[in-house]
């Protein structure tokens, strides 16, 4: 009894060790714009030597970044997500294929115009994969809210 015990804690521990938690950290905010709309950015906090990648990524290569907003009667988006950060043009290693991924922190924005006079939120569920030059994990997905006031 006591080596199987033993064994399945040996065997969790080792499950644990070889688990990685996500590195990417992502932060919401909203401004408010003279028009009355508001610029809604969203920014993935990157350690080196992690990167994610673009919304335009290639077939065949990485899981690109795709924001996703949950619908809100109160909010309609303006224009599409628009993304800016140190972007690099690479052959990506992990997949043999021309890549745009960022190098550092990555930000993402969308204007949204809210009815007048109510205070709401923005919920955006941003599905992303981050790798190294070694290494991917598997993709992930993350939900940032936003109040609009």
């Amino acid at each position: 009894m006591k080596k199987l015990v033993l064994l399945a804690s040996l065997l969790i521990l080792s499950v644990l060790a070889f688990a990685q938690s996500n590195p990417v950290k992502w932060t919401g905010t909203a401004a408010k714009q003279k028009s009355g709309d508001y610029l809604i950015t969203l920014v993935a906090s990157v350690p080196h030597p992690w990167h994610i990648y673009s919304q335009h990524t290639p077939d065949g290569g990485p899981v690109p970044t795709k924001i996703t907003f949950v619908k809100n009667p109160l909010v309609t988006l303006v224009g599409d997500v628009k993304e800016k950060g140190n972007i690099k043009n690479v052959k990506d290693k992990n997949f043999g294929v021309q890549v745009l991924s960022f190098d550092g922190d990555a930000t993402f924005t969308q204007l949204v115009k809210v009815k007048k006079g109510i205070k709401t939120n923005v919920k955006a569920s941003i599905n992303f994969m981050v790798c190294n030059d070694q290494q991917c994990l598997p993709p992930s997905t993350e939900e940032v809210t936003v109040n609009l006031k």
